[in-house]
């Protein structure tokens, strides 16, 4: 495997000459990929190859250990470029080359049409461009926070630079110091609409001095140039030594077909035969192998076994529960806040770095965190009104060793920010998404702000698990235990300030001697007449609604649902032989958990009058009981809801 020792002032010409080779051979594996599979992207990966061969013989990594954990970190940003990317980790002997030409693009491969962490190598599923550089922070500052002195590296495209998530990332790399990190913009000047100018006009170079990074420019197909520009990163000469870097390396799209050169149309469309043929023969290879390699693939096994990427494991104390007594109405956000100072208090200690981060937008105070931040003020990361790369960065951050914790009103952490929390799923980070102000309880704030149509976007993300908890004792028990739960989860609670859930003797329901398990309803009461099912901010409503159906002796069951996914699917079909179910929740009637209900009843083969009460419209401004009234989810609309039900 090469490696190029950087004290060398410039490249040895035998080494010059290595990378020449080097180069070809990839781009022989780059038309053949493409072009077996019948599509891809080979001309972005013949712009990028030089750069990608460059990265690779300078960073530090070990193909026998793709995950050691003082590894640089190379972030392909533009996944589109796979071809590229897979054709490079094969010359530096993560793989050998047969697999990733039989099973390019294949279904059940790890070589995905972009690029996969399934692959050894690869260190973050991308596809939706500008994300890239945001994962590429969170692991930048994973490293300065454990003190590892290692690099970071991101590879973007040019036409990426367009979308604001990037600038985004700029400004939270220079606020955060991050000048371990170094973007590489491939600069070939065109995208698939055609050049970038025309699609839409920007000078990138004056924005990256605009958001204080140092620019270095290079060209991207001259191995010495690249070498010096990435030397003057590694011994930070460069303007400001404190600041990120960006190298804009000027490419061109195709490079060395030349028939493909400075074609917007090789961008996403692979060579047919007889263009690849043509192309093999100008790199100096039998273009005959085309055909034997066409055969071959058509009768070869998916087999090449998918790499695993779970998260870095972090052990975390949880704590000792705290009890909120009969007496206490306080809102959930503050239970959750005060839970996450004790995660903080027990595992952030002085002399080791912290366990336990916090992530949030402009909303320190809102969703509780400043007593977290006093406590741990290098494990608090303020980022700004900028959810979309916070919700990124947070996602990386979790897979590298630690509990992360992002935190902003429910409109901003779910409704704007779900492609980035899909994203996160894919590259099964282990986020720990907790939403406040969700629902019309937010009031006054008005429609943008109530969260009412969540759920039904979570629930797309395939293994999120999501709780909504009832009072502060059920929101402190959530957040300790979602502490020392692996993947990602979704915490969501209102704002306003509730009962703490007592049982019928009195006593916080939710007490000592409770442990939360997820898929499990509460039974807060017990009848046989109906069953009322409910979460969050009403069960206080609904346990009102029961106490005036018990008074004219109407008998319901009040269950708690605070575990959304995985579901109590038994406690629903229980429930339908008992008699009829009433739903209701603060969230949009056809997406939220009365459509769980539903689908479960109907799968299972269980029949039973079921009613459906959340939002059906969008609210106002104005207090929750009034914005509950409107929609007819207060005690007294429920009450007659039941007694229609029951006829």
């Amino acid at each position: 495997m090469l490696r190029i020792n950087l004290e060398e002032p410039r490249l040895k010409p035998e080494i010059r000459q290595e990378l020449e080779e080097m180069w070809r051979r990839c781009a022989r594996r780059i038309i053949l990929a493409t072009t077996l599979a019948g599509c891809g992207h080979p001309g972005g990966s013949l712009s990028s190859l030089h750069m990608l061969l460059m990265l690779y013989a300078v960073a530090e990594h070990d193909p026998k250990r793709p995950r050691k954990p003082d590894r640089d970190r190379i972030v392909i940003s533009q996944g589109h470029i796979s071809p590229g990317v897979y054709a490079v980790l094969c010359e530096y002997g993560y793989f050998d080359e047969e697999p990733f030409l039989m099973e390019f693009r294949r279904a059940g491969s790890a070589f995905g049409g972009h690029v996969e962490q399934s692959v050894p190598g690869v260190e973050w599923n991308t596809g939706n461009l500008g994300q890239g550089l945001s994962a590429a922070c969170g692991m930048a500052r994973a490293q300065k926070l454990k003190g590892i002195p290692r690099r970071t590296f991101c590879l973007m495209g040019d036409g990426e630079q367009q979308k604001g998530q990037v600038i985004e990332a700029r400004r939270f790399a220079v606020k955060f110091g991050l000048n371990n990190l170094c973007g590489l913009i491939d600069y070939n000047r065109l995208q698939i609409g055609g050049p970038i100018f025309r699609v839409m006009p920007q000078d990138i170079g004056q924005e990256i001095r605009a958001t204080y990074w140092n620019l270095i420019e290079a060209n991207g197909h001259d191995f010495e140039d690249l070498y010096q520009a990435l030397r003057r990163f590694f011994f930070g000469e460069v303007m400001c030594p404190e600041k990120p870097t960006a190298i804009l390396a000027q490419t061109v799209m195709g490079k060395g077909i030349s028939f493909m050169e400075n074609d917007e149309k090789w961008h996403g469309m692979a060579l047919p035969p007889d263009l690849a043929r043509e192309a093999l023969k100008e790199l100096g290879f039998d273009p005959s192998e085309l055909d034997v390699l066409m055969e071959k693939r058509k009768h070869y096994p998916v087999s090449f076994p998918h790499f695993p990427h779970d998260p870095e494991p972090v052990e975390i104390d949880p704590g000792e529960p705290v009890l909120y007594g009969p007496e206490t109405k306080t809102d959930c956000r503050s239970a959750y806040g005060k839970a996450l100072l004790s995660l903080a208090e027990r595992n952030n200690l002085s002399g080791r770095p912290p366990r336990v981060l916090g992530v949030t937008c402009d909303l320190e105070g809102s969703v509780k965190m400043t007593a977290f931040k006093k406590h741990s003020p290098e494990a608090f990361h303020e980022s700004g009104i900028q959810e979309h790369h916070a919700a990124s960065a947070a996602g990386a951050l979790s897979k590298e060793g630690f509990l992360v914790f992002f935190s902003t009103f429910g409109v901003f952490a779910v409704d704007e920010t779900y492609n980035q929390h899909r994203l996160n799923v894919l590259n099964k980070t282990a986020l720990k998404i907790v939403a406040t102000h969700c629902g019309l309880d937010v009031g006054e704030d008005g429609p943008t702000h109530q969260c009412v149509d969540y759920l039904g976007l979570l629930l797309n993300l395939i293994g999120l698990e999501i709780y909504m908890p009832a009072d502060p004792n059920q929101t402190d028990r959530i957040i300790r235990f979602i502490a020392t739960r692996p993947g990602n989860v979704f915490v969501g609670m209102g704002r306003s300030k509730i009962p703490v859930v007592l049982d019928e003797k009195g006593e916080p329901f939710f007490g000592r001697d409770y442990r939360f398990e997820p898929g499990k309803a509460d039974v807060l009461r017990s009848g046989e007449d109906a069953t009322i099912i409910t979460y969050g901010a009403l069960v206080p409503r609904v346990l009102e609604a029961h106490e005036a159906l018990k008074k004219e002796g109407i008998n319901v069951t009040v269950l708690n649902m605070a575990s959304i996914r995985p579901l109590d699917e038994e406690a629903i079909v229980s429930a339908a032989k008992r008699g009829p179910i009433l739903v209701a929740e603060d969230h949009v009637v056809e997406t939220g958990l009365g459509s769980l209900v539903a689908r479960t009843l109907a799968l299972r083969g269980v029949s039973a009058k079921l009613s459906l009460k959340g939002v059906s419209r969008y609210g106002s401004s104005g207090k929750p009981d009034e914005l509950y009234r409107e929609q007819g989810l207060d005690a007294e609309s429920l009450v007659a809801e039941v007694k229609r039900l029951l006829g």
